[in-house]
């Protein structure tokens, strides 16, 4: 088993509260990525990481990569690593809320091991199908789907990625299968899906939007309850599969026993940045919207949504690459 605290942390511990408080941060904040660079949680933590540095007076803030097992290996480490609030964690709805039911013998718990921070910001996806399918809209293809059970192939960027949790909940809730292709990455499924060796898929917006632009896909709904600015025109898959919700979300997490004094401190910095113009401006090219939260509420949605995918990751039978 993988200790809870390393003797550092076991050290910090033994300090009073305020003291820690009064004294952070004393060295350079690292937020751990627990994916490799480049990707969407890279994309979205460093702008982050700028305006945190810029709301603590230059305080130097930095972003570290620690790839690995869907995000598993940096998430672990940040668990039993110092809680003094200079190591924190990017805390995707994947690692946080899915992996402990992909993943065997996962050496985190959610709930039991992280301090939430701050809730960043959510995505929707969006729902696209060749133009060959026909479907011009959600009430169009679910008919289709239901009439032709096991026989439409949708694309995901792998086995428990958020393009295959967001299709497969909206299969749950429409009572419909599709057959799932999954890929290594989006790159090789927009490419299949643009041929029309697989049908459909239900993908962030940056992969699928400039395809739909150009009439190359037909984009009929997105996963958030209400319309999305970052999608116009496009209306809520929930109006045609009532009850139907599926946001990926981002946000910040630390190691439990973090002050909550430091923690107070580094939400109020971040929500006082996340809707400024900038910052709206940077989520948005990767399909995000800001969501700013206290950590009571982003705990609350952890929470949720570990019970939710609980149930849908067995339901659906989905296992890790």
């Amino acid at each position: 088993m993988i200790p809870r605290r390393s003797l550092l942390a076991a050290g910090t511990l033994a300090l009073p509260l305020p003291a820690l408080a009064q004294g952070w941060p004393s060295r350079p904040i690292s937020i751990v990525v627990p994916f490799p660079p480049g990707g969407s949680n890279d994309l979205l933590a460093r702008p982050l990481a700028a305006k945190l540095q810029q709301a603590l007076g230059g305080h130097p803030v930095v972003v570290e990569n620690r790839g690995g097992a869907g995000g598993t290996v940096g998430a672990a480490g940040v668990a039993r690593g110092p809680a003094d609030g200079h190591t924190l964690l990017w805390g995707h709805v994947g690692t946080l809320a899915v992996n402990p039911w992909l993943y065997p013998n996962i050496p985190y718990d959610t709930l039991r091991d992280f301090a939430p921070v701050a809730l960043v910001a959510t995505l929707p996806g969006v729902l696209v199908v060749h133009p060959s399918v026909g479907a011009r809209t959600t009430e169009d293809f679910v008919a289709l789907a239901k009439a032709r059970p096991g026989t439409i192939e949708y694309g995901s960027a792998g086995n428990g990625s958020a393009s295959h949790i967001t299709m497969a909940a909206f299969c749950d809730a429409a009572g419909m299968e599709l057959v799932h292709v999954p890929y290594r990455g989006n790159g090789p499924m927009l490419t299949d899906l643009l041929a029309g060796r697989v049908r459909c898929s239900f993908a962030g917006s940056p992969v699928v939007l400039p395809a739909a632009r150009d009439n190359r896909l037909t984009a009929l709904a997105v996963s958030s309850a209400e319309p999305s600015a970052l999608v116009p025109g496009v209306p809520p898959a929930g109006r045609a599969v009532p009850g139907y919700e599926m946001l990926q979300w981002h946000g910040l997490v630390a190691p439990a026993a973090t002050p909550p004094e430091v923690i107070a401190r580094l939400n109020s910095a971040i929500n006082g940045f996340l809707t400024d113009a900038e910052m709206t401006q940077r989520l948005a090219v990767e399909g995000a919207e800001a969501a700013p939260r206290t950590p009571a509420q982003f705990r609350t949605l952890i929470a949720a949504e570990l019970e939710r995918f609980r149930v849908l990751v067995a339901r659906a039978g989905i296992k890790a690459d």
